[in-house]
């Protein structure tokens, strides 16, 4: 028969090689959730801004220049009312600024410029509606700036405050004007003796939430 002793110091070298076991393991989760919604967004001229020719003699060699702005339409239409929002993705890269706009890609190793979005005056389901964004991915929401750029790491949404804070309304169908603002970095050291094309591209992605 076996002394107390024994018996306790088994019941701790099981304790321990148990604590061992558990140290040396870890759990993955996968998680997600499917919606039965679907939403299309889409824009007019068919996504597409077109600055035309540009003379290298009209780009400053010491200062941003700034090209004209063009307007498009953003249109999203959903099965049904859908809580949902915006994000913004990237194509190029080499942005002067990628927090808050799009690259145009590079000349001469230098990072040719950047374009940056503005949405505004934004109906959904036939009403007016404010939009607001979100720099933490979707956690907290805050009213957007009318006029203000809508920064490439925000999402981007439709909602209110009637709960006293700030968050997406589902919506079915919403029309807003999207700005295209385009900017021509100091042109010194570029290479411009032959045609450069500015190349900028983005995606709109729709993020369920």
């Amino acid at each position: 028969m076996k002394s107390p002793v024994a018996l306790l110091s088994s019941a701790l070298l099981l304790a321990m090689s148990s604590s061992v076991f558990a140290a040396s393991s870890v759990d993955l989760a996968v998680k997600g959730l499917i919606t039965p919604s679907a939403c299309a967004p889409s824009l007019s001229s068919g996504g597409i801004v077109d600055h035309g020719k540009i003379s290298a003699k009209d780009l400053r060699l010491d200062g941003w220049t700034v090209l004209k702005s063009h307007n498009l339409q953003l249109g999203i239409t959903c099965d049904a009312p859908t809580l949902l929002a915006l994000k913004g993705i990237d194509n190029v890269g080499d942005a002067h600024d990628p927090r808050n706009s799009y690259g145009l890609g590079l000349v001469s190793g230098k990072k040719l410029g950047s374009f940056s979005l503005i949405l505004s005056n934004p109906i959904a389901d036939g009403a007016a509606i404010s939009m607001i964004e979100s720099s933490d991915n979707g956690l907290t929401w805050r009213a957007s700036i009318p006029g203000d750029m809508w920064p490439a790491s925000y999402l981007a949404s439709f909602g209110d405050n009637t709960t006293g804070r700030w968050a997406p309304t589902p919506v079915q169908q919403v029309l807003a004007d999207l700005m295209v603002a385009t900017i021509i970095a100091p042109t010194a050291g570029m290479d411009l003796t032959t045609e450069v094309p500015i190349n900028g591209s983005a995606t709109l992605e729709v993020k369920y939430l």
